[in-house]
């Protein structure tokens, strides 16, 4: 089965409930277990939080929405359907693309704690993924 192909095979609840578990997460991740800790990797914790755009909601739901469905897609394509396999290739999708990716971002000159900031967003991130791998492996 091509990559492509697999877009057919996708269950689309399964890709729902994935999003809202992930788009969840990050939720409880960002504004209650990690909210303090967040702020300093960001330089903001003597900062009261402004008001947030529509955008600051929805926009990280709707890359959220293309991380899980290419997620499901690539597991429809590699034949990833027992929670055996669904586990390692989200640790490997995890670290070796989202967690990487996230290092990547936060090195910047804009970034005061980069390497912080990485640990909390890669981690949010290899937790997504990894529930993302269960859910999309459940259906």
């Amino acid at each position: 089965m091509t990559v492509l192909s697999a877009f057919d095979s996708i269950n689309w609840i399964a890709v729902l409930l994935a999003l809202v578990a992930y788009t969840l997460l990050g939720g409880v991740w960002f504004a209650a277990l990690f909210a303090k800790p967040y702020a300093a990797a960001l330089g903001r914790e003597s900062t009261p939080q402004p008001a947030q755009p529509a955008l600051f909601y929805g926009g990280p739901a709707l890359a959220t929405l293309f991380i899980v469905i290419t997620t499901a897609a690539l597991m429809a394509a590699l034949g990833v359907d027992t929670v055996g396999d669904a586990v390692p290739f989200a640790l490997v999708i995890g670290v070796g693309y989202l967690v990487a990716n996230t290092v990547v971002i936060a090195i910047n000159p804009n970034m005061p704690r980069p390497l912080f900031y990485s640990l909390i967003s890669g981690a949010y991130h290899l937790v997504g993924i990894v529930v993302t791998a269960l859910i999309v492996v459940a259906f």
